[in-house]
Formats: structure tokens, sequence, C-alpha cells
């Protein structure tokens, strides 16, 4: 992890990573240009002796470009924008690509509850794996999760992955993620969600294939 960067360890969070880029470029392109602007003419223009000041309408054409043209600039940096912005949208919360595996994400006052599927890649049967509060997963699997919450609004963040997906009471949500890189990693909560909410805090263990399958065997349940 760098000084201000989170590490970046799904398949997508390089693309979030150059959304956020590309706006902080563009709107801080305007914002130094402008205030560039502000304080060239506050000089060229200030008081003067022997200079009266001029009241300027606005109606001349040559004085209505000063607001049209870059007017007409920031659309299309607009424009920009909201395709950019629209793509990463639409690749991580509307198009679910094909699953390796599905676990449930549960939210309740204050914990995290995953469940995983266990060897017989289902949910639902007799040796699904419930952890509390540690989600276990294998690096370069893509994982569908089924979100929900029991009581109130939590928020599942894992910042490593640039995922944030609000757990709403009643619904199930279905997203995914594909973890690219091993470590530990922080699963907050994200949504205020009553006193406790500063302590809902889980832990995300992202392993190889060697681990993960150890993991797997030492957790599924006896027959």
């Amino acid at each position: 992890m760098t000084d201000w960067i989170p590490i970046s360890a799904s398949s997508f969070s390089g693309d979030v990573d150059f959304l956020i880029l590309l706006i902080a470029l563009i709107v801080g392109f305007w914002f130094l240009l402008a205030e560039f602007a502000l304080f060239y003419f506050m000089v060229k223009f200030r008081k003067k002796d022997g200079i009266a000041a001029a009241y300027i309408t606005g109606e001349r054409k040559v004085e209505k470009r000063w607001i049209s043209i870059p007017h007409l600039l920031i659309i299309v940096c607009d424009i920009v924008i909201l395709t950019f912005s629209f793509r990463v949208w639409s690749a991580i919360k509307q198009d679910l690509p094909p699953a390796d595996e599905t676990i449930q994400v549960i939210g309740q006052q204050w914990a995290w509850r995953f469940v995983h599927p266990g060897a017989d890649q289902h949910l639902g049967t007799a040796d699904d794996i419930e952890t509390v509060d540690e989600l276990y997963l294998r690096v370069g699997t893509l994982y569908h999760f089924q979100l929900e919450a029991t009581d109130v609004l939590h928020s599942l963040w894992i910042p490593a992955f640039r995922l944030k997906q609000d757990a709403v009471p009643g619904r199930v949500i279905t997203g995914w993620f594909k973890p690219t890189q091993t470590g530990t990693f922080d699963i907050p909560c994200a949504e205020m969600c009553g006193i406790g909410h500063g302590i809902m805090k889980g832990q995300l263990v992202v392993q190889s294939a060697a681990d993960y399958q150890q993991w797997l065997q030492q957790r599924t349940p006896s027959p």
C-alpha cells in the first residue's frame, strides 16, 4: 500500500482508480484555470489612476464568448466523464460475468456473516461453511455474492476491491468480484447502522488455491 492510494486487489479496482483519476484531472484543470484567470484579471484590471471603471453589460458577442465557449468546453468534459462513468458502472454493477462460486453475505447489528457452499459447491446444503467477520476467498476466482441485511441498512465496503454495496432489509442484492492479489484486507460497514456501527468490521483473507483448499477441508462439517 502506498501512502495515498490503497492497495488494488480486484479485477475492476484499476477501472475505478482510472475513473477517479480522470475526474480529478479534468476538474483540477478547470479549477486551476479558473483561479489563474481570476487572479490575472484582478491584477490586470485593478484600480488605476485616471482610468474610470467600465460597466460591462454582457450584450456584445465578444463578451458573451467568455461565457459560452467555456460553458461548451465544460459540457464536453462532462460528456467524457459520464461516458467513462457509465462504462465502469455497467461493468461492475450491471453485468454479471459467469461465477466460479457463489457466497452469501449477511449484515446484522453488528457483524458480517459469510456463508460458503462447501465442497459440494451448492449453498443451502449440510456442508455449508459459515464464518463471522472473516471472509476467505481464493485468488483468481470470480465470485457472485448474495448480499442481505437482517435488521437495518448496512453497507458492504471492501476498499482494496473498490467495492461498496448497500445491504437493504428484505432484499437480496447480487454482485460480483474477482480477487487478484493474496493478502488480508478490511471489510468495514459504510452505513450508519446503530450504536455499534464503529465496531462492525470484518476481515477479508485472499489465499492461494492450495491454502484455500486446505482451509476449506478444515472447515467443512463432518458428515
